[in-house]
Parts: C-alpha cells; structure tokens; sequence
C-alpha cells in the first residue's frame, strides 16, 4: 500500500479542513454551555426533593444515558419537519438543517451527563455549608447560587472539561446527518484527490493530537486545584 500525504498543502486545509474545524469546535463549545446550563437546572431538579420535579428529570436523564447518541442525532434529524428549520434566521451554511439540528441534538443530549456531574458536584458541598446560608437567612436560590454552585463548579471543573473532550470526539458522529464538521472535512479532501486512506489517517492524527492536549491541560489543571485545597 502507497501512503502519501503530500497533497495536503494550506491551500487544501483552507479550501475543505478550516470550515469543517470551526463547525466542530462551534459545536463543542455551544454544547458544552448549553449543556452546563440546562444540566444544572436539571441537576437542581432531582435534588428539590419535590416528586413533580424529581420524576421527570430522573426519566429524561436516565433515557438519554441510555441511548446512543447517534441514534438520537438521526431521529432528531429525521422526524423533526423541516418547517421548524425556518424558524431559526441565521444559517451557518448550506448545511444549516445538519448543522441546526446538530446544535440541538447535542445540547440536549450532553446536558443529561453534565447533569450528572453537577449533582456529584453539588452533593460533594459539606451540609453544614448549607445549614449556615440557611442560619444567615438565604433562601434556597440564594444559597445555591451563593454558596453551593460556585464551590460545585469548582470541584468538578476537571470532570467537565473531560466530558468537554469526549463531547468534541462525539461531534465527528455529525457526518452521518451530513453536516459539514472536521471529520467530512478530511472525507471530502480525500474523496476530491482520491486518497481516501490518508485523509482517514490524518483526521485521526488531529483528532488524537487535539484531544491529547487537551487532555494533557485538564490534567495539570487538576493537579494544581488539587494543590489549592
């Protein structure tokens, strides 16, 4: 087999690989403080206490860890009538049902472990913190807001940083709904000069180079809040 990778030039990376490197990481970050967002309310949810609050968060949380997420991306995609499409004005491109719908998707989907995370991170927080906004007169949001979410947030900021990166290695399952990530960015390079095989190859070099980084900074990351404490 004649692996050769010396097509690839900037005019290359600029024409198919930057356009499909900003989608994913748009995605990531948009997932990840949407996710973070809707997860804390979700997390907040099923620590109230209150059934009517509990029950649906624990079945949304529960089902959406219970499924792949491709599947999830390809309903979504699939049974959601194009006519809700429109209702969104800006379009990313000419891809912007896959992208739209790509948004949503995994918005919805990470929030479900993000919830997860935060909940660990809220029940990490010493009761008697609790007890001593409640003895200064704080009500539950105050308390909350004040006193445990940003200690929480803290905590687990290494494990969600962590989900972050899994949550950018997921962003490749995009390719199945057509939206034009990293991932179709090599594929469409590799089909245009008919090297297939090494436009593969190099995505997963990228992939792995990014996703090591990454990884490598959640790390000293964790060991200098390690050291704080």
């Amino acid at each position: 087999m004649n692996i050769d990778f010396s097509f690839y030039n900037w005019e290359l990376v600029r024409a198919f690989l930057i356009k499909g490197l900003y989608f994913s990481l748009l995605l990531t970050v948009v997932a990840t403080f949407g996710g973070v967002l809707f997860g804390t309310v979700l997390a907040l949810m099923r620590l109230s206490g209150r059934k009517f609050l509990v029950l649906p968060a624990t079945i949304y949380v529960n089902g959406m860890r219970s499924i792949p997420l491709v599947m999830v991306i390809l309903w979504f995609y699939l049974l959601v009538p194009a006519s809700f499409y429109s209702l969104f004005p800006y379009r990313l491109g000419e891809n912007y049902r896959s992208e739209i719908s790509a948004v949503i998707t995994f918005v919805a989907f990470e929030a479900a472990y993000f919830s997860e995370i935060m909940r660990a991170g809220i029940q990490s927080i010493p009761r008697g913190q609790v007890f001593a906004g409640q003895a200064m007169g704080m009500t539950y949001g105050q308390n909350m807001k004040l006193v445990v979410l940003p200690q929480a947030f803290r905590n687990m900021l290494p494990v969600l940083l962590t989900q972050t990166i899994i949550l950018f290695q997921d962003t490749s399952l995009v390719y199945a709904i057509g939206a034009y990530d990293l991932l179709k960015g090599f594929d469409a390079a590799g089909k245009n000069f008919g090297r297939p095989m090494e436009s593969y190859l190099l995505a997963a070099m990228v992939y792995f180079v990014i996703c090591y980084t990454l990884s490598w900074f959640v790390k000293r990351l964790h060991k200098k809040i390690a050291i704080i404490r």
